[in-house]
């Protein structure tokens, strides 16, 4: 049986990295954007955030304190900017034309040098009404001149637990399609001998003999953090966030430093002013 995630929350200062240990973060804020509700480039159900739930997101952005958080659905580093202040993070987007974009915040005293965004798993054609996110790539400067390269991403929606292979729903088609640009990430990674980390909203449990998580691990070897947990976020569901890591990181992960800062809103109403995800955390012990 999948052991439950006790750890919900933890209210931390904020403050200075700690040398040897880097907080990563996870956190999907469900279309966040400061368009008012109506703007042509959102779906009609979705509406604008009001500044009260703005600066209760920016509250919790704060209880994260993580050094590198992995962003999901943010209209870009304006939006991000209410959350991640930039006197304490730089910001990284993609460049996709898109207002779910990918991308992630990093803790200012921390260097770190972009690399080119993962297009390929955009699988949709040019000429498509909709396009998918692009993966966010940077490589972080770690002390004693060590790398490590993070890669963030949000992979299509609607196929959980479905069997890639034989599936003839076409969400699942579309994820089986962005398999092979994500595993040939990551064995170049395994070819470069280089430490690093792929984390994001999958949008995919990967307990048990999951079929997306065997073809990356075919890739390379990875520790996933949220291995044999369920997440506690509105009440407990089978996590679709996740972390892993691979090459020498995953000597880094430290498994029980897993976290998930569960909201106190505890009304559903509150899963459209928040998130219908929560943020999801792990330390890295750095040799």
């Amino acid at each position: 049986m999948i052991a439950r995630l006790l750890l919900a929350f933890a209210l931390l200062l904020p403050g200075a990295a700690v040398a040897r240990e880097l907080k990563l973060a996870t956190w999907n804020i469900e279309w966040f954007t400061l368009r008012p509700t109506g703007d042509p480039a959102l779906p009609h159900d979705v509406t604008g955030r009001q500044p009260d739930d703005v600066a209760r997101l920016r509250r919790y952005a704060d209880a994260l304190d993580a050094d590198v958080v992995a962003l999901e659905e943010v209209d870009g580093p304006t939006a991000a900017a209410r959350l991640f202040p930039p006197d304490r993070y730089a910001l990284h987007f993609t460049g996709d034309a898109v207002v779910q974009r990918t991308g992630l915040a990093i803790r200012r005293g921390l260097t770190f040098t972009a690399n080119p965004d993962l297009t390929a798993l955009d699988v949709y054609p040019p000429e498509a009404k909709f396009q998918l996110r692009s993966g966010a790539d940077v490589t972080l400067d770690l002390p004693d001149r060590q790398k490590l390269r993070v890669l963030a991403v949000h992979l299509k929606t609607g196929c959980r637990e479905d069997p890639l292979s034989g599936s003839r729903r076409r969400a699942c088609e579309t994820l089986r399609e962005q398999v092979p640009p994500l595993a040939g990430w990551i064995a170049q990674r395994r070819a470069e001998g280089v430490p690093f980390v792929v984390m994001g909203d999958f949008n995919r449990w990967m307990d048990g003999s999951d079929q997306l998580l065997a073809a990356l691990e075919r890739a390379a070897p990875l520790v996933r953090a949220t291995a044999g947990h369920d997440s506690p976020c509105w009440g407990g569901e089978p996590f679709i966030d996740h972390i892993l890591a691979g090459g020498p990181a995953r000597a880094w992960l430290e498994p029980q430093s897993l976290q998930v800062l569960v909201y106190r809103e505890t009304d559903p109403s509150w899963k459209e002013r928040l998130s219908d995800h929560c943020p999801v955390a792990v330390d890295l012990a750095l040799p």
